[in-house]
């Protein structure tokens, strides 16, 4: 094992080659699940990453092995130096991708197309225009619908995320599903999280059990076929015999796929999460600042990661709000 494997390679063997980078923690939504009804304590400009700082820690990175970065938010094409952090980052031997809202899509597909980013994830957890307004509290529904075929209209690969809330979007699952047939897309059903403020509790969230039996009631068993996971998967993958596009679930509360996770989150602010449900985070950009190597911060926060969910390994503590409700809010966070 080469020393950058090293560096990237937990104590259980697994080693972690994708970078999610958090560009900044402001939205131009209001997701409930996503920001706390009073929204969140925004971190000082200055504290955040500039585009250099981005393109500086994100190559520490890849020279230890890092060949996949995604860029979040926050909504991150609400940075104005978007396509400048997109310039530099395109000059790395990495994959790039996004994940977006999809408001502002229209004003950034030259870009995307220009740095050959064709891997966009859009969030969109309902096909009905008042509930969008009713859950994102903005009215961008349209918007959103045009920029997602603008998207396939230009041949990118796009998988839509839908977060399902019991009660609230969980009677859409087969219309999404459905859409599917007509739509080169991948929907991804995503398990309701906790995380600070989001009103999280278990009756909330739709299981993968759940999903698979609503969509059974639908088509018939040898309609449904179950495709290959990928490797390092986080959504396990079904298709519509004969749909254009497939669909999929990430059961992260109920069927975790902590095994074979490869996964580092950066916060806008320069921290370094192992885990999305972690509270722990290891400070980056204060050394980094300081024209310290951040190699063995990176190495001892990869060496720390828990065997499975930040050491919340049973529902029973998944319950328990004491332990993830000092966590970040999800937008502070990263998607």
């Amino acid at each position: 094992m080469t020393a950058s494997n090293t560096i990237l390679t937990d104590g259980f063997g697994r080693r972690h080659n994708y970078l999610r980078i958090s560009l900044l923690e402001k939205c131009n939504l209001r997701c409930t699940y996503c920001m706390p009804a009073d929204g969140i304590a925004l971190s000082p400009k200055a504290s955040l990453m500039t585009a250099d700082e981005i393109f500086g820690i994100a190559q520490t990175f890849a020279q230890n092995g890092v060949d996949k970065i995604r860029l979040t938010g926050g909504e991150p094409l609400l940075r104005k130096d978007f396509p400048e952090i997109v310039s530099k980052l395109a000059t790395l031997d990495v994959s790039l991708s996004v994940t977006t809202n999809g408001i502002l899509i229209d004003r950034h597909i030259d870009v995307l197309r220009q740095f050959k980013i064709k891997k966009i994830n859009l969030s969109l957890d309902t096909l009905i225009s008042s509930k969008f307004q009713a859950v994102t509290l903005r009215n961008q529904f349209e918007k959103v619908i045009d920029n997602l075929h603008m998207l396939l209209n230009n041949d990118f690969q796009v998988k839509v995320n839908v977060v399902l809330i019991k009660g609230f979007n969980d009677n859409e699952i087969v219309d999404f599903v459905k859409l599917t047939q007509f739509l080169p897309i991948s929907v991804r059903f995503i398990e309701f999280m906790p995380f600070a403020g989001n009103e999280w509790d278990r009756s909330k969230m739709v299981s993968q059990q759940e999903i698979l039996s609503l969509v059974g009631n639908v088509f018939a068993e040898d309609e449904i076929q179950k495709l290959e996971d990928e490797k390092n998967f986080t959504s396990r993958n079904y298709k519509i015999k004969d749909f254009q596009g497939d669909f999929g679930i990430i059961s992260s509360i109920t069927n975790p796929f902590c095994d074979s996770c490869n996964r580092i989150r950066l916060t806008a602010d320069g921290k370094i999460k192992n885990c999305l449900f972690s509270n722990s985070e290891t400070d980056l950009l204060t050394p980094f600042r300081n024209g310290e190597s951040i190699e063995n911060l990176i190495s001892e926060s990869i060496q720390n990661k828990k065997k499975v969910r930040a050491g919340m390994s049973g529902i029973n503590e998944i319950n328990d709000p004491v332990l993830h409700s000092d966590n970040r809010s999800m937008i502070a966070i990263g998607g």
